[in-house]
């Protein structure tokens, strides 16, 4: 094929690239090329005939644009339903309580409860229950842990003023090395809705909003 004619085929090609986002582009690009290619078959140089191969090559990647965009399409549907079953695993999670990244003790009545995750078994860990002030109210040994999520829960004392926010820190040992374990948040879901993006946000009884990814146990 000249030089001229793969020019002006790879042309084609662009305008067929640049229209993938619609159908109707694809479909009217593949048009051109095939006309463009049929013209310059009728008018070619007999003593510098066109190149089978790259003929073929030509077709194939006209075939490939229009079924990338054939597979958007089908990729964008199911995204759509994706979104929908999303919220309808949500609304299932309504009433529930979870565990999120947090350090805010959650009461009710005079029993708090948290959680923490622990990236490797520990040989000792304990709970420290703090006042607004940061002071230590009571300390909940818990003794060896394995690795992985656990929760706990916390009885005040009759004379336990807990009054205010309580929260708590999370101290673990193995071997005689200190580490800080991730500590966790008992919340209840109290609604669900999708962002903009068709991220899904759950509203916790805390006041918080977070997403799906970030709860780290169900209740």
């Amino acid at each position: 094929m000249s030089t001229t004619i793969v020019n002006n085929l790879d042309k084609a090609m662009a305008g067929s690239t640049a229209g993938s986002s619609a159908a109707s582009n694809d479909t009217a690009s593949a048009d051109r090329f095939l006309k463009l290619l049929v013209t310059q078959m009728q008018n070619q140089d007999p003593l510098n005939p066109m190149d089978n191969a790259q003929v073929t090559s030509q077709m194939a990647q006209i075939n490939t644009v229009t079924g990338i965009d054939k597979l958007n399409t089908t990729i964008q549907g199911l995204s759509s339903q994706f979104s929908q079953m999303q919220v309808l695993q949500g609304a299932g999670l309504v009433g529930r309580d979870v565990m999120v990244e947090g350090k805010t003790l959650s009461m009710t009545d005079r029993t708090g409860e948290g959680g923490f995750v622990l990236a490797n078994a520990a040989d000792d860990v304990q709970i420290e229950v703090l006042s607004p002030a940061g002071q230590v109210l009571d300390t909940v040994k818990l003794g060896a842990q394995s690795a992985g999520t656990h929760s706990f829960s916390w009885t005040a004392g009759e004379k336990t003023d807990i009054s205010g926010a309580l929260s708590f820190r999370v101290k673990a040992t193995t071997g005689g090395v200190s580490s800080t374990p991730t500590a966790l948040s008992a919340a209840r879901v109290e609604s669900v809705q999708t962002t903009a993006t068709g991220a899904l946000q759950l509203q916790l009884s805390n006041g918080k909003s977070v997403g799906y990814a970030d709860i780290k146990a169900f209740g």
